[in-house]
């Protein structure tokens, strides 16, 4: 009897951990300064991209991010339903609007994320 107590409390503790929409992932982000498609191709030469960061009260923020890091999470589920980016030690949480990928290399060229 005791052993089924614990299983139900663990189910409504994860149900309740879902429904507070727990954010686990965290990225570091940079404000952009340099725009443009130059200074956009630059970026990716150093492993980096651009993206943007738009929604809510707060006007639009463009941002850089590092490839290496997002391109690893981009396979899970929990990518797409929203983490923490660090914009100079602010932290925002957003969700992926929009994903630029190129054509034939398995990289991401742009990315739009909303604020939640």
């Amino acid at each position: 009897m005791r052993a089924r107590f614990t299983t139900l409390s663990k189910v409504a503790l994860l149900s309740e951990l879902l429904n507070q929409r727990v954010l686990i992932m965290k990225f570091n982000a940079t404000v952009r300064t340099d725009l443009g498609k130059g200074a956009s191709r630059r970026l990716r030469l150093t492993d980096h991209f651009p993206a943007i960061v738009y929604g809510g009260e707060a006007a639009p923020v463009a941002i850089t991010l590092k490839h290496s890091d997002i391109i690893n999470q981009m396979d899970k589920p929990e990518f797409y339903e929203g983490f923490v980016l660090v914009i100079d030690g602010q932290e925002v949480k957003v969700k992926p609007q929009d994903i630029q990928r190129h054509v034939y290399k398995p990289k991401v060229e742009h990315m739009d994320f909303k604020r939640i």
